[in-house]
């Protein structure tokens, strides 16, 4: 018999750390999410059941059944392009706040500051607008159909007080630590699938009859052929375009498995499977889902002008027993509760790990981690407060699901398009996970349809967000030159830069185990 294969002194945890301080960072977090929990976090904030049903207007009131059909491959595809750029990047550099710290790597700091302020941006759109998806569908779907409560005039200040109940209730979730948050997010990826099965089986069982080529047919429903949700355009090159914001806001959300890079074992090559397998697997069942909505239309032309009830008058019209249907209405709210409080998690550590750097003014209290939960509890609570506050100044919902993806998709493309110049010239150190011949390709396709989201975004009813993304731009120009560029440092870059920071990791690493 051969000898066994030596054992190894390290475990993967271990490597983890060690790379980890490589980079000049402390092992703060807790290091305890498997491959299943890092794809089920941004799993759980696609959630096919959040974007995929509260913004499903967006694609049929614009190009009808083709945007659907067609609409979301188109989507989906473009989505898993970015996810595998951004897959090669987090698999050389697993750390929290990812985006941030690969564009200050790879294009230098002021790219990452600024990258770092346009991804938090998103994410806070991201939490925003699902939490008042969550509320609209709480009040429509259990309020109103199980209950029987008239909430026909609620308005702002209803929807305000819910939205700080259900944003507050997620911060105490993430701020009593990571496992109890994985359970959570676990729980919701079996959730979507089997709720989505369930709902997509029922849609078909009460179509009138199985019409595929109405996913294919293309109708101009814009203005008051799609219930007003968007304004009249004549060009169909437009009207598809519009569309496909229901994709692009479903599936994103998906750096939240390089975010949590820090708590995950063997992140170099768990990061990258978690973030492609949560596109590939969000767009195929949101895919099936969706479809069947169409299916299931008695009429297209009809459903259509209900616009933003489409989906709520045909989910009431399904013939299947009043229970089951209530489970459906239930877990669908659920779903969309969890797939914020995945965001909650993202976005908390993406300022963690930019105020760790002194991104921030007021960074000293958001780096801090919690000696008993091991979680930044600081940044956790100021994203409560900054995602309740978006949805006040911004209470519409497409307003907000347009801005998620528009910000979040300029914000990986940022370092993706950093790479693309520096991978083989200044970025010569590569994970597990290699595109590479198609590399270069990805990138340009990231950056060229990042520009053409932020053009579509930003067109009618959604030219509020003309006014973020102006006062963005204004903001970072003036804010990097005038305050930032001489007293933020950045991520610690090259040896000297981490050998300085050897004795604050000890002193971090002791500090939180005590």
């Amino acid at each position: 018999m051969s000898p066994p294969p030596p054992v190894s002194d390290n475990t993967p945890i271990d490597t983890d750390i060690q790379h980890l301080h490589k980079m000049g960072y402390a092992q703060e977090l807790s290091r305890r999410m498997p491959l299943f929990s890092n794809f089920a976090i941004s799993f759980s904030i696609i959630c096919i059941l959040a974007g995929g049903i509260t913004s499903f207007q967006l694609g049929f009131s614009s190009a009808g059944g083709f945007g659907i059909g067609v609409g979301w491959l188109i989507g989906s595809v473009f989505a898993l392009i970015v996810a595998c750029s951004m897959a090669q990047i987090a698999s050389a550099y697993p750390t929290a706040g990812g985006l941030y710290h690969w564009s200050s790597i790879l294009g230098g700091r002021g790219w990452g500051w600024a990258t770092a302020w346009i991804n938090l941006l998103g994410l806070i759109f991201v939490v925003a607008s699902v939490n008042v998806g969550v509320y609209l569908l709480f009040t429509q779907l259990v309020l109103t159909n199980i209950f029987h409560m008239d909430v026909s005039k609620w308005g702002l200040w209803q929807q305000a007080i819910g939205v700080v109940i259900i944003t507050g209730s997620q911060g105490l979730f993430n701020h009593f630590g990571i496992r109890l948050t994985t359970k959570l997010t676990d729980f919701s990826g079996y959730l979507i699938l089997v709720t989505a099965l369930v709902l997509t089986v029922a849609m078909l069982y009460a179509a009138p009859k199985l019409d595929f080529s109405r996913l294919f047919t293309f109708v101009n429903n814009t203005g008051d052929a799609g219930g007003g949700v968007f304004p009249h355009y004549g060009s169909s090159l437009m009207a598809i375009a519009l569309g496909l914001i229901l994709p692009l806001y479903t599936i994103t959300g998906f750096d939240a498995s390089a975010h949590t890079s820090e708590e995950t074992v063997n992140a170099q090559r768990t990061v990258p499977k978690g973030m492609i397998h949560a596109v590939v697997w969000s767009a195929v069942f949101g895919y099936i889902m969706i479809c069947a909505f169409v299916l299931a239309m008695p009429d297209v032309t009809k459903a259509a002008k209900d616009g933003g009830n489409v989906f709520f008058n045909l989910l009431g019209g399904l013939g299947i027993p009043t229970w089951l249907k209530f489970l459906i209405y239930i877990a669908i709210v659920l779903a969309n509760y969890l797939c914020a409080l995945a965001g909650v998690t993202s976005t908390s550590r993406m300022l963690f790990a930019f105020a760790r750097d002194g991104g921030l003014p007021w960074s000293s209290g958001l780096k801090k981690v919690h000696h008993v939960y091991r979680t930044p509890t600081y940044a956790i609570w100021t994203v409560v407060v900054l995602a309740i506050l978006a949805t006040l100044y911004s209470p519409a919902f497409s307003a907000l699901a347009a801005g998620c993806a528009v910000f979040l998709y300029i914000s990986y493309a940022m370092p993706v398009a950093a790479g693309f110049f520096a991978e083989g010239k200044t970025w010569t150190e590569f994970g597990p996970f290699r595109l590479g011949a198609l590399s270069k390709p990805f990138a340009i396709i990231t950056v060229l349809g990042s520009i053409i989201l932020l053009f579509i975004g930003t067109r009618p009813p959604n030219d509020i967000l003309d006014n973020y993304a102006i006062g963005c731009v204004v903001l970072l120009i003036l804010g990097w030159f005038l305050l930032e560029r001489r007293r933020f440092k950045g991520p610690p870059i090259g040896e000297a830069a981490v050998r300085q920071r050897q004795a604050e990791i000890a002193a971090a690493e002791i500090a939180i185990e005590r």
